[in-house]
């Protein structure tokens, strides 16, 4: 009971601990043991399931990149900016005529720049940490031994730091503008405080999307652990609903197949009914009232004429049975009498016959 109940109480701190895992509440109330488990590891590991120690060596040399990517970045952009400058330059001296200072300054940052590209080449060794053979013999002496003259290359860097304020200003005022269109039109002054503020208010925005990502994250985690137990419970409900229908089966098909007999009886009387009434129909169409008169007229006549023929009948046999009564010396009569009618017959066929062939 004791371990059931440190189970209730850490049960919400476990799910917290370890979102990625597909753990329910009932899970963890059932299992009280690996309950307790989980939250004793929930103290040595993160919400990725990652060690503490490992996570803390990971945030160091995510700390160690972050600030040599911040270094490579400064010299890259400062790089680039060179760059872009000397390639100002080669354009406004193609179109318009520029003054011998402005092309000195230039032509001694551009070989400044070659020979410093061509000294970290050969000498890798301060960015990369690693020795690198010489390659053609040549070593970074060689290539210094090219630099400009050092008087040079004093006034060049004396006006480069406002030339590369200028730039620089010039390219956080377009990072400004494109923050913020609105603010394009304001004051230098009123530019310059609000570019003071910049990183401040990108960095608070960055925490902020920062924070926002991971509200989503957690309500992603948190959705995905509902869906998980929505899934689950809908499983439990459909089994369950599986079983009444297992059950209730039969009984509700008892009755649902007297429905449907009841159902049959009714449509088989209304097909009769049907059936009889276009009987009705089919006579009504076929005998009218002519065809009725017609037909009784004849019944007439035939009836009229069987009561003749039963009369005649009727005689006939009062005839026959006051000649039964003779008995049979009437019936030897009667043969010889139908013997000479027969020949009476024949011999008036042939005298006819003898008659139409004489003439």
């Amino acid at each position: 009971r004791e371990q059931n109940a440190d189970c209730v109480h850490c049960v919400p701190a476990v799910l917290a601990s370890f979102p990625l895992c597909q753990l329910t509440e009932e899970d963890l109330t059932q299992n009280p043991l690996f309950c307790k488990f989980l939250a004793t590891l929930s103290h040595h590991v993160d919400r990725t399931g990652l060690a503490v120690s490992l996570k803390e060596e990971l945030e160091k040399a995510e700390r160690e990149l972050q600030t040599q990517r911040l270094a490579w970045l400064q010299s890259e952009s400062l790089f680039r900016l060179l760059q872009e400058m000397i390639q100002d330059h080669c354009v406004r001296q193609h179109h318009n005529s520029t003054s011998s200072e402005d092309n000195k300054f230039y032509e001694t940052m551009e070989q400044c720049l070659l020979v410093a590209q061509c000294v970290r080449q050969l000498d890798p060794s301060s960015t990369t940490g690693q020795e690198q053979p010489p390659l053609l013999g040549l070593s970074a002496k060689h290539v210094l031994d090219l630099m400009p003259p050092e008087k040079d290359v004093r006034h060049m860097k004396q006006r480069l730091l406002a030339e590369l304020e200028i730039r620089l200003k010039k390219k956080c005022f377009n990072i400004l503008s494109y923050y913020q269109p609105d603010w394009e039109d304001e004051s230098e002054g009123l530019k310059n405080l609000k570019l003071s503020r910049l990183p401040e208010t990108l960095e608070s925005e960055s925490k902020r999307v920062e924070a926002l990502r991971e509200k989503e994250w957690e309500r992603a985690t948190l959705l995905q652990r509902q869906t998980h137990y929505y899934l689950s419970e809908l499983m439990g409900c459909m089994q369950i609903l599986q079983s009444l229908i297992l059950d209730y089966h039969l009984k509700a098909q008892k009755e649902l197949d007297k429905k449907k007999v009841d159902y049959l009886e009714a449509k088989c009387q209304i097909v009769i009914r049907k059936i009889r009434a276009e009987m009705l129909q089919l006579q009504l169409d076929t005998y009218t009232a002519e065809k009725i008169s017609a037909h009784r007229k004849i019944k007439e006549k035939l009836d009229a004429e069987l009561k003749a023929v039963r009369a005649e009948k009727q005689s006939a046999e009062s005839m026959l049975s006051s000649f039964e009564i003779l008995g049979q010396e009437f019936e030897a009569l009667v043969q010889e009498y139908s013997q000479l009618r027969l020949e009476i017959d024949n011999k008036s066929w042939a005298l006819r016959e003898f008659s139409q062939h004489s003439h």
